[in-house]
């Protein structure tokens, strides 16, 4: 059974001794959810947003402690949050090294895998060329044309009015996705390369739309970091489900 568009039929319920064993909640609002005296073996929680709020288990805001535990998994992660230009060159270097050990060690016949609803490294890697795009080339840079064709837009983009006129239809090659995201990297290199305290204290335009935020350079480039190790991590977990090894733990190829 699938229920969708459905945002507020439960806001508000009370649900007593009602099973949920094996359900999936996706791209659902469960803010303020209340639970007590619920078994949670197996519970299998995944939020791009939970950062930006908190998560109390059995009195305890978890957050700080994920926040904590994947910047050990993941090494140089925690610079995603960096304030300096070198702060953000470094992370910058980290996060691209963990994505070579990711895109090399991934056997061919995996790269197109994935598991249900979610991408697979191809599609993780054009939608990274997206990401670049959007905050690099137009956020950053305002340029006139700043999206490649073959960036993959996020989920729902298109239902919420996103013009997808500039993206062609059809599948790229592997090597095509290769060899856009290896420049849409090398410009985020050199942009960093030379950038200033001054520059990243810049404002900038919200690259989506919107006048609820105004970003400063230094903001889009966090961005740019948070979607390079979110991503990475979420094409990690999925091709250890589909049975590559994983390259952040000890005795993988790359470790």
């Amino acid at each position: 059974m699938t229920i969708r568009d459905s945002m507020a039929q439960f806001d508000g319920a009370r649900f007593v001794n009602a099973s949920f064993r094996g359900a999936t909640l996706r791209f659902s609002d469960v803010r303020g959810m209340l639970m007590r005296g619920v078994d949670l073996d197996g519970l299998d929680i995944d939020s791009h947003d939970l950062f930006f709020g908190r998560l109390i288990v059995n009195g305890v805001d978890v957050v700080p402690l994920v926040d904590a535990e994947l910047d050990r998994q993941f090494p140089g992660r925690e610079l995603q949050k960096a304030r300096t230009p070198e702060g953000l060159r470094n992370g910058w270097c980290a996060v691209q090294s963990a994505w070579r050990v990711m895109v090399t060690d991934t056997p061919q016949n995996m790269v197109d895998a994935h598991v249900e609803d979610e991408w697979s490294l191809a599609e993780t890697l054009r939608h990274l060329i997206l990401a670049s795009d959007a905050w690099l080339r137009k956020g950053v840079l305002r340029l006139d044309r700043p999206f490649h064709e073959i960036g993959l837009a996020f989920t729902g983009a298109k239902e919420a009015g996103f013009d997808m006129s500039a993206f062609r239809d059809g599948v790229p090659t592997y090597e095509e996705i290769l060899d856009v995201r290896a420049d849409r990297q090398r410009q985020v290199t050199e942009f960093l390369a030379t950038a200033t305290p001054a520059v990243l204290d810049e404002e900038r335009s919200n690259p989506w739309g919107g006048d609820d935020w105004t970003p400063t350079v230094g903001d889009c480039v966090r961005v740019i970091l948070e979607e390079e190790w979110a991503h990475l991590r979420y094409i990690e977990r999925d091709l250890i489900q589909l049975g590559r090894p994983s390259s952040t733990e000890p005795g993988s190829p790359s470790s």
